[in-house]
């Protein structure tokens, strides 16, 4: 919860002088908000520190870009071709593997190797270019450094600087520790980076020669397609060597295999045709046998049943064999024309006819024949039934023995399947390695590598180092960022006080007004310059101070004022001196007092050898008009200090001094009070907290806010009314041009006469 807003009932008159600010009602400290505009003002006052940091940054930046050797890039890029695998893993590694993010980051590594790199130093004679060799360049910066710095010491010490000599290497380890140097410096220099996620690999070369760029970036991708191809061509030769020897065992081990399998099918009786056994042939034969006699019993069977139900019948109804025989089918034929002549016969004549009687006797004798003929037919049925059970009984005893054979043969297969899938095993293996032997073989004059050059390197026509404009777009934006950056800490390092603003937000206390900077003959004399100024700002100054400190409380008549500092040479003199003349041209009984024991300038300025001062009445040595000294040009009365007179008693916590006050306040309307800094008088701050107003001094851009706090803080543990606190030496311009006090300086400065 925000803290309630308090208003200081001290409220100061505006001022109508270019060297004033309105205390404005104060805000409680939580309540304090970042202006932008107190920001754009501090970056007006600290302006050509803004200035010299921006510019510094941007003219190093700009010189930095301007000298760097330009670098040029260029860049080529191969792409892994993915081949599946092959089967069996001795050949994976010839045929290629699909690449995953491991592989492509493996040949990422192979790519940036110091193998690799040291082959292109030496194709194209990387050794001989002083970009790449450090022996080849000249004398850098920091060796010409080095050398001056030994110089100089040589010179101031008389004594030369030995320079560090390195013992002299054999040919071959020199040679070789070059050739590292130059790797080394390639390697700096080159790059190597997975494109995204695919199979894509850029290759980055960078050189002060853009030629040499692209060339050392080709030449990296063209050797890395060659280093495969030789890695390929030797795994080949290796490895049709190893299969070779390998093939020569496996053959004997397969023929081995072949020939205990074969002895043992002889030997166990398993004879095969095809791929069974003549067994198992056997049976198959037997079984389909048996199953087809047996369909021709059931058969036989039914037409048996079917003919023996007719013939119990006794209905006349024909059997289906009876209707395949051909005899019956006559007799049945004449039967049914006998009963046709014979229904006629009985429609015309009658059953007496005669012809009739024969018609019935020839009928009864075609019914005995058909019964004989379906007889016979039954009889062959029988023996057709007892063929086909005779032929069943025989098939099913040969199937039992060859039931019985097969059991034995299987237990004999058992073993026989088991040295056949070792001689399947052999001859398996031995293929593979044959296939293998025979595709490495092909493969030796047509192995190609499991990458391509996707593009190759341009030589690049602008460099890529220094970016030019990019360099002083970032130096300008630098420059800025550094240059807020110092005017920022400047301000938050600057603990010295510069405006009205700073004393209410930061202290709580009331703003009196800005005292400018007098100069030439005024500085040397203030209280001469308000009397021949009347209408400067300065005396305008003084007017408005005089007003502040009446009207500073209200309820009380404010008579005695106390002007004091927090340490010396802030002006607190010099004030008190130009308030009191002030005040007395303004028509105010007016009274000041030295009260400085230890320095007595308002003494030394207002009346430089007094016979009788303060201490003198104070101590009942001399009257109060003995002690007093009237100003001429003012009328200003003053109570000094003499020369030489000290004391150590406290002189402000007196009753005698209280008694004095009693006595001065009858006869004065305005009694200001000159002390000692109260920070370092003891005296200052019992005086304080009795009179009816403090006046704290500080001089503008000097005092430290620190030491402001302690004063403020001492005067209100002392419970001191403090009527607020006055800038002294102001310099005017240089305030409103640095964004303090409030816009309408140039308005109104015409009614002030000038300084």
């Amino acid at each position: 919860m925000k803290a309630q807003e308090v208003i200081n009932p001290r409220v100061v008159a505006h001022p109508s002088y270019p060297g004033a600010d309105y205390a404005a009602p104060l805000l409680p400290t939580e309540e304090k908000v970042v202006d932008p505009r107190q920001v754009f003002r501090s970056l007006i006052r600290r302006f050509p520190l803004f200035l010299a940091t921006m510019l510094t940054t941007f003219l190093g930046i700009a010189v930095l870009t301007f000298q760097t050797v330009p670098t040029y890039a260029s860049n080529a890029s191969i792409i892994i071709d993915s081949n599946g695998k092959s089967a069996f893993d001795l050949t994976s590694a010839l045929q290629g593997a699909a690449p995953d993010s491991a592989l492509v980051d493996t040949e990422v590594e192979i790519l940036r190797s110091r193998s690799l790199a040291e082959k292109i130093v030496s194709q194209l004679d990387l050794v001989s270019v002083a970009e790449f060799n450090p022996n080849l360049q000249e004398p850098g910066t920091v060796d010409n450094i080095k050398s001056g710095v030994g110089s100089f010491i040589s010179q101031f010490t008389g004594r030369e600087v030995e320079a560090e000599v390195e013992p002299e290497l054999p040919p071959e380890i020199a040679e070789r520790r070059e050739i590292d140097l130059v790797v080394t410096m390639l390697l700096n220099k080159t790059g190597a980076r997975r494109i995204g996620t695919t199979y894509g690999i850029e290759i980055s070369a960078n050189s002060h020669d853009p030629e040499l760029a692209a060339s050392i970036a080709n030449a990296i991708a063209d050797q890395y397609l060659v280093e495969q191809l030789d890695a390929k061509f030797e795994q080949i030769r290796t490895s049709n060597e190893w299969l070779e020897g390998q093939l020569e065992g496996l053959k004997a081990e397969v023929a081995e295999a072949e020939s205990t399998v074969e002895a043992f099918r002889a030997a166990s009786g398993l004879i095969t045709s095809g791929t069974t056994t003549i067994n198992e042939q056997q049976m198959t034969d037997i079984n389909r046998q048996l199953t087809d006699q047996r369909q021709q019993l059931a058969r036989a069977e039914a037409r048996l049943a079917s003919a023996r139900r007719a013939t119990a019948s006794g209905s006349g109804a024909a059997s289906a064999e009876s209707l395949n025989s051909p005899a019956i089918l006559e007799l049945r034929r004449q039967q049914a024309a006998l009963n046709e002549e014979r229904a006629d016969l009985e429609t015309r004549y009658g059953p007496r006819h005669p012809t009739y009687a024969k018609i019935n006797q020839r009928l009864a004798d075609i019914q005995r024949r058909i019964d004989t003929e379906n007889s016979l037919v039954l009889t062959n049925l029988e023996e057709e039934v007892a063929i086909a059970q005779q032929q069943v009984r025989t098939l099913e005893r040969n199937l039992n023995a060859q039931r019985n054979t097969l059991i034995t043969n299987n237990r004999a297969q058992v073993r026989l399947r088991e040295l056949q899938r070792n001689a399947d095993a052999s001859r398996t293996v031995y293929e593979e390695f044959l296939a293998t032997f025979k595709q490495t073989s092909s493969q030796e004059g047509i192995t190609s590598a499991d990458a391509r050059i996707l593009s190759r390197a341009a030589v690049p026509l602008s460099p890529s180092f220094p970016k030019t404009t990019l360099n002083l777009a970032i130096g300008f934006i630098l420059g800025i960022m550094l240059g807020t950056l110092a005017v920022i800490l400047a301000e938050s390092m600057n603990n010295r006080l510069n405006s009205g603003e700073d004393i209410e937000e930061d202290f709580g206390v009331p703003f009196l007004g800005n005292f400018p900077k007098l100069t030439g003959s005024a500085r040397r004399n203030p209280a001469k310059y308000v009397i021949e100024n009347p209408t400067s700002s300065y005396s305008e100054a003084l007017r408005n101070l005089r007003a502040s400190i009446m009207f500073a409380d209200l309820d009380t008549n404010v008579q005695t004022i106390a002007i004091t500092s927090s340490q010396p040479d802030e002006g607190k003199t010099t004030t008190t001196y130009g308030l009191g003349r002030m005040s007395a041209l303004s028509g105010t009984r007016t009274l000041i007092i030295d009260g400085d024991f230890r320095r007595r300038q308002l003494t030394g300025k207002a009346c430089p050898d007094p016979d009788k001062g303060f201490l003198e009445c104070l101590f009942g040595e001399a009257s109060l008009e003995e002690s007093i000294v009237v100003d001429p040009k003012s009328g200003l009365h003053i109570l000094p200090l003499t020369e030489d007179r000290h004391t150590p008693r406290d002189v402000f916590g007196s009753k005698a001094f209280d008694a004095l006050m009693d006595t001065l306040r009858k006869e004065y309307e305005m009694i200001i009070i000159d002390t000692g800094p109260l920070l370092l008088m003891a005296e200052t701050r019992v005086l304080t907290s009795k009179v009816d107003q403090v006046v704290v001094v500080a001089r503008w851009q000097k005092t430290n806010r620190a030491a402001l706090k302690q004063t403020l803080g001492i005067l209100k543990d002392f419970h001191a009314q403090i009527a607020g606190v006055v800038l002294n030496q102001v310099d005017v311009n240089k305030y409103h041009r640095h964004g303090y006090g409030h816009s309408g300086y140039r308005a109104y400065a015409k009614y002030y006469a000038k300084d």
